[in-house]
């Protein structure tokens, strides 16, 4: 039996589940290429803009951070805090802060998508089945029981499984990336805590050192 023999016996719900495989399909492919963007050279990026401002640096740091603020949440982050002139510490924090939640919105985009899909295929399956069943089992009689006629519902029974089996599938792999991909969120989070703090604890030092004197930045128009 091959893939559109067991479309067409799964019965009706096949093709809400057909819908629902390649949105979910659609929505793994389209995170995957987002977290291979996001993570690559993500540390080396945070280690780069950490130097810069540890040597006191800040405009190189603004700068670095500038360049990969459109193809990295962490270079949006970064850079949300020093494109500011001269802010006080707290200030400073509330830029990170407000930074680190909207980055952390966009990472989450898709997870309702696929609970959705997660909770729903199964379901799905498991209407298909009972339709399935519903349909094989509505002219049996007592007397078929045994005869060529029994071994067709069986045949009919068999057939009504496949939509459940098929909802379990699309459930179990968009399960299988959901979880994948919470666990990336996780690691972001990390990420995203570390740089954030050991940035703000450097910008706080800075602070104190020039008691709130402005910044010494000889050409801010790349912050403008």
């Amino acid at each position: 039996m091959d893939a559109r023999e067991l479309f067409e016996k799964g019965g009706p719900t096949m093709w809400p589940l057909f819908a629902l495989s390649i949105l979910s399909l659609a929505t793994i492919l389209e995170r995957l290429w987002f977290w291979f963007k996001t993570t690559r050279r993500e540390e080396e990026l945070v280690e780069r803009v950490l130097e810069a401002s540890a040597n006191d640096e800040w405009d190189t740091a603004a700068q670095i951070a500038k360049q990969e603020r459109n193809r990295k949440p962490i270079g949006r982050f970064l850079y949300a805090p020093l494109k500011r002139t001269n802010p006080d510490p707290e200030t400073f924090k509330l830029a990170l802060e407000a930074s680190a939640e909207e980055e952390l919105a966009t990472m989450r985009k898709g997870d309702k998508t696929l609970e959705s899909i997660v909770a729903l295929a199964p379901l799905l399956g498991l209407l298909g089945t009972v339709l399935g069943l519903i349909r094989s089992l509505s002219g049996i009689r007592l007397g078929d029981l045994g005869t060529a006629a029994g071994s067709t519902v069986t045949l009919g029974i068999s057939e009504s499984l496949i939509s459940t089996a098929t909802g379990m599938v699309v459930a179990i792999v968009s399960l299988g990336f959901f979880r994948l991909f919470q666990g990336l969120i996780s690691g972001q989070i990390r990420i995203f805590r570390s740089a954030g703090n050991q940035l703000e604890l450097l910008y706080r030092e800075h602070w104190l050192n020039t008691q709130g004197k402005p910044l010494d930045r000889s050409d801010t128009e790349f912050i403008k």
